[in-house]
């Protein structure tokens, strides 16, 4: 190694023990897709301090080339299925979901459920894989790691920490109907005013909202799971060589780094040991590259429109494709659409098609008028960071609430991908651009979500170094943990409470008898007298 790589490698690690005490060891159970990109910005920042990563990675993992350069190690397990299998199942059970009518809330949930299952299936058979593997284990032990950071979507993480007797950290944005939140995590959602995920209502409930809210309650509690919990207790109990559930070591995370931010969730309590870092994988806009830039000012006044229904999307039918570019044609606004497959022969001249787009550096740019988005927390919040009114098309997962919540915050207007119109499309869009309401709420959301007096990646980072610094962060922990349902719900001092109730009134009762008895019998023999 030469000097020069020498003495940067030493000032990392001199910054780093000076600024958060020792340089740790973090072992990474990772995500795919959008989880990832998170996940990777807090990795990234990690690195950048001086601390080593070591991301565990499936050979079938997507995201991961093990051949190209990264910052961070690799530790790559072999499973039985290859990269593009793993894929095809994801995408299949992607287009499924997207697909799904949501005509019966019942039958949509049950479906969804049975999507999340099978995935689970995959899931639990690679954490079979990982922990089986007596070479891969035996060298993840010898390293001797401080923390696990593991998204709680995807189980196995807490796991690992499990057996390797070290704290672990969540990364969240939330499960469906909270229920990993509530039954893992401890939280608290008052459902008088807090809506259930996945309703797509807001805090501002009427009535009939809340009982709709209720029901959805009920629901999420008793009979939805994302996890197939019989399957994964049972092996968690084998591998632990003792009783217990998913749910009982989920439980033991110390800190859960929740993706939301205050401006675009709506207020509900929290415990001490969660920390909302929604945003953190936003930054300032880049330049654009030279051609892209040229037809990004070429739209004089008027300025662009960026459209983008996100990664996992692909293959729209030639009918929708044409209804959607026949609307983008008949606005002033130049348009680039990110885009996958054959032209459509309504699109205009003002429209530009790209494989890939640099969205956030599109977003920051200053004349992006609006967003057209499928709705993924990460676009959201570029939205929301650069001050973006959107016109939102959700397909599936979070992505419907995520449009309920930035129209309920007056910056978005909703349309149905299956049944929008080429006019619903046209009229959203001139809405959202011509209207100032929206643009001025869209600014509003960005300030609030930069006037932060710690950024949302630093605080991240801070709760993992806490974790690392004190060997776990149990003091934050609620002592709800440790108890049974029927005692976090009071149930054995409320019938405590009314047994001694009873009592008393069995007692009283027993003694007015008496007297009204004895008063009676003496009332008779006086009168004989």
């Amino acid at each position: 190694m030469s000097t020069k790589w020498t003495s940067v490698f030493l000032l990392i690690q001199l910054s780093c023990y000076i600024i958060s005490g020792s340089c740790g060891k973090v072992l990474v159970w990772p995500t795919e897709f959008s989880h990832w990109m998170n996940m990777k910005t807090i990795l990234e920042e990690l690195v950048q301090r001086g601390h080593e990563v070591t991301v565990l990675a499936s050979s079938a993992s997507i995201l991961f080339d093990p051949n190209s350069p990264s910052t961070l190690k690799l530790e790559v397990y072999p499973v039985s299925l290859t990269k593009t299998e793993f894929e095809d199942i994801f995408m299949q059970l992607v287009k499924r979901w997207a697909d799904l009518p949501k005509d019966t809330f019942w039958s949509y949930f049950s479906q969804v459920q049975e999507i999340m299952w099978t995935f689970n299936d995959i899931i639990r058979k690679f954490c079979k894989d990982a922990i089986s593997n007596k070479k891969l284990m035996k060298k993840l032990q010898e390293s001797k790691f401080d923390v696990v950071l593991a998204d709680a979507i995807i189980p196995c993480g807490e796991l690992l920490a499990e057996l390797f007797n070290i704290p672990f950290v969540y990364s969240l944005r939330f499960s469906a109907g909270y229920t990993i939140e509530k039954h893992s995590g401890g939280f608290l959602f008052p459902p008088s005013y807090v809506p259930v995920v996945m309703s797509e209502l807001s805090d501002q409930m009427t009535f009939m909202e809340r009982v709709k809210n209720m029901i959805y309650v009920v629901y999420f509690q008793f009979w939805f799971q994302i996890f197939n919990m019989k399957k994964w207790d049972q092996f968690y109990s084998e591998v632990l060589r003792r009783p217990t559930t998913l749910s009982e070591t989920m439980g033991k995370a110390d800190i859960w780094l929740i993706r939301n931010s205050w401006d675009f969730q709506f207020p509900h309590p929290l415990l001490p040991n969660v920390a909302f870092v929604g945003g953190l994988h936003c930054k300032p806009a880049k330049p654009l590259p030279k051609e892209m830039e040229e037809f990004v000012q070429s739209s004089g006044q008027n300025g662009v429109v960026v459209f983008s229904l996100g990664s996992m999307f692909s293959n729209m039918t030639e009918e929708r494709a044409n209804v959607i570019a026949s609307a983008l044609a008949k606005i002033p606004q130049k348009v680039l659409w990110r885009f996958d497959g054959n032209k459509p022969h309504t699109l205009g001249l003002n429209t530009r098609l790209y494989k890939w787009i640099p969205q956030n550096d599109l977003l920051g740019h200053p004349k992006t008028r609006a967003f057209i988005t499928h709705g993924g927390s990460n676009g959201i919040y570029e939205a929301i960071y650069h001050g973006i009114p959107v016109v939102g098309i959700p397909l599936l997962a979070d992505q419907p609430d995520n449009i309920a919540h930035m129209k309920a915050k007056g910056a978005a207007i909703r349309l149905d991908f299956n049944t929008m119109s080429s006019t619903d499309l046209l009229n959203a869009l001139k809405t959202v651009i011509n209207d100032p309401l929206y643009k001025e709420n869209a600014i509003k959301l960005s300030r609030i979500y930069h006037d932060q007096p710690v950024k949302p990646l630093d605080r991240a980072v801070f709760w993992i170094e806490f974790v690392m610094r004190h060997k776990g962060a149990k003091h934050l922990r609620v002592a709800a943990h440790d108890l049974t349902w029927f005692q976090y719900h009071s149930l054995d001092v409320i019938g405590f409470l009314l047994a001694c109730v009873a009592t008393v009134i069995f007692i009283i009762t027993k003694c007015c008898m008496f007297c009204f008895l004895k008063f009676a019998r003496t009332g008779k023999k006086g009168k004989r007298d």
